[in-house]
C-alpha cells in the first residue's frame, strides 16, 4: 500500500462481457440499486491492461488511523493449501484485508493465508488480523506465537481476544500484555470480537478503555432500531474505537414462506444487507465468508457502487426482519438458558445451524457441532416451553434445536 492506503501492483488483466456483468452484480441488483454507475464500474473493468480494476473504498479504523476496505475477507473457512484463488481474487478489487483465526478450519485458514501470502509475495499490501480463544495474557501470547508461525509472518496487524464474552477479563494485565506485543512489534493494534447476548455490554465498556482499538461484532439490519446496542456503538465511536461488522446476513436459522416473498423482490439481500450496513458510518467495515469466487465478486459490485438504498429498500428489510423474527437466535442464551438445563448452548448450536442453512458449509458446521461439550448437544427429554416464551425474538427453540441435532450430527 502507499501512504494514502491505496493498493499497488495488483493484477489488472481484462476482463469478458460475461465477467463484467458479474462483477456488476447484475443478478437482479441493477435495476434497484440503479444501473448507470454499475455499468460504469463494468466498463473501468473493462480496460486496457495499464488501466485499474474497480476498488472497493477505504475507511479509516478508528484511531488506529489506518485505511482499510469496506468489504473483508473473512476467513473462517479452509484456504487451498498451495495456492488460493480466492484470495488473489479479492487482493485484484482491493479486498487486502484478510480476517483468521487459530480456531477456524483447525488451522488451516491461518496456514492457507500464510502460504498464499508467501508464494504470492503480497504480505507487505495485505492486512492480517487473527484471534486468540485464550483470554489470559499469558495464553494469547502463546497463540499469537503459533498463529505467527503458521502465517509465515513476524507480525500481524490487529489481534483479537476472540468470541469475548465477560467484560471482566479485559483487565489491567491484559492491557499492559497488549502493550508488550505492540512494543515487541509482534502486532500493530489490538481489540476483541464478540457475537453472544453480551455484545452491549462488552462495547460499554470497550468505550471506557483506551487500550481497546477495534472491535469486530455481531450487527445486521434486524438490529438497527435496537436503541442500546446504537447507543453503546454511539459510545465507541465517540471514543474513536474501529467498529467491524460480522454476521452481517441476520444469523437466520431458517427460512419460510414469507422468506420468498421479500427474495422476489428486484435486489439480492445479501448485497441489500451489505449496503445497508455501510450506511451506517459508525461502521468501518463488513467481514463476509466469501467462499466462491462468485460471492466475492457480487458483494465487490455492491461495495464499489455507489448507490444508496431508498427508503422502500431499508422498509423491504425490515419488513423481512419483522416477517422472520421467528427464524433469528441473537445468541442471548443469559434470557432462554434460565429455564434451560445447565451446560445446554442454544446460542451457539443455532450459529452453527446458521452455518449450514444460510453459509451453506454443511461440513464446517458439523465439525464445530461436534466440538460442542456432550451436554451441550443433549436436548433428549428437555422441555423447551419456558425458554421459547422467555425468547424476546419468539424463536421456536425446540423446533430449531430438534432440527440442529439432527442435521448437525
Amino acid at each position: 500500500m502507499d501512504e494514502r492506503g491505496n493498493h499497488m501492483n495488483i493484477s489488472n488483466r481484462k476482463m469478458t462481457r460475461r465477467e463484467m456483468l458479474k462483477v456488476a452484480g447484475l443478478t437482479g441488483l441493477a435495476s434497484a440499486l440503479g444501473t448507470p454507475r454499475l455499468v460504469r464500474a463494468a466498463e473501468i473493468a473493462a480496460q486496457p491492461a495499464e488501466e485499474k480494476l474497480p476498488q472497493v473504498p477505504r475507511r479509516v479504523l478508528g484511531k488506529t488511523g489506518q485505511s482499510i476496505p469496506i468489504l473483508l475477507m473473512g476467513g473462517s473457512m479452509s484456504f487451498d493449501q498451495r495456492f488460493d484463488p480466492k484470495l488473489a481474487e479479492a487482493l485484484r478489487f482491493g479486498v487486502n484485508y484478510f480476517d483468521t483465526a487459530y480456531s477456524y478450519a483447525g488451522g488451516a485458514s491461518e496456514t492457507g493465508i500464510g502460504n498464499f501470502l508467501e508464494r504470492s509475495g503480497r504480505r507487505k499490501e495485505t492486512w492480517i488480523t487473527t484471534k486468540s480463544m485464550n483470554h489470559t495474557p499469558d495464553g494469547m501470547a502463546n497463540e499469537l506465537a503459533a498463529s505467527l508461525q503458521r502465517l509465515k509472518t513476524d507480525h500481524v496487524d490487529l489481534f483479537f481476544l476472540h468470541a469475548l464474552k465477560d467484560g471482566r477479563e479485559l483487565t489491567p494485565e491484559m492491557a499492559q500484555a497488549a502493550d508488550k506485543l505492540k512494543k515487541d512489534g509482534k502486532i500493530r493494534f489490538f481489540g476483541f470480537s464478540c457475537h453472544d447476548g453480551t455484545v452491549v455490554d462488552l462495547l460499554n465498556k470497550a468505550a471506557t478503555l483506551p487500550w481497546i482499538d477495534a472491535i469486530m461484532f455481531r450487527y445486521n439490519f434486524r438490529e438497527y432500531g435496537n436503541k442500546d446496542l446504537n447507543d453503546a456503538m454511539d459510545a465507541c465511536h465517540k471514543s474513536n474505537i474501529g467498529l467491524i461488522a460480522m454476521k452481517t446476513q441476520g444469523s437466520a436459522v431458517s427460512f419460510d414462506d414469507r422468506v420468498k416473498k421479500f427474495d422476489s423482490t428486484k435486489f439480492t439481500h445479501p448485497q441489500a444487507v451489505l449496503k445497508a450496513v455501510w450506511a451506517d458510518e459508525r461502521i468501518t467495515a463488513a467481514v463476509s465468508q466469501m467462499d466462491a469466487l462468485e460471492k466475492i465478486k457480487e458483494n465487490v459490485a455492491a461495495a464499489v457502487d455507489p448507490t444508496k438504498l431508498s427508503e422502500a429498500n431499508h422498509e423491504a428489510l425490515q419488513q423481512y426482519a419483522q416477517a422472520t423474527q421467528g427464524s433469528y437466535c441473537a445468541g442471548c442464551d443469559h434470557i432462554c438458558g434460565q429455564a434451560l438445563p445447565k451446560g445446554l448452548e442454544v446460542g451457539t448450536t443455532l450459529r452453527y445451524l446458521m452455518y449450514h442453512d444460510v453459509y451453506r458449509d454443511p461440513e464446517r458446521a458439523r465439525a464445530l457441532f461436534a466440538q460442542l461439550p456432550a451436554a451441550a448437544r443433549q436436548i433428549e427429554g428437555v422441555d423447551f416451553t419456558q425458554a421459547s416464551a422467555l425468547c424476546p425474538h419468539k424463536v421456536d427453540i425446540a423446533k430449531h434445536m430438534e432440527r440442529a441435532v439432527h442435521v448437525l450430527a
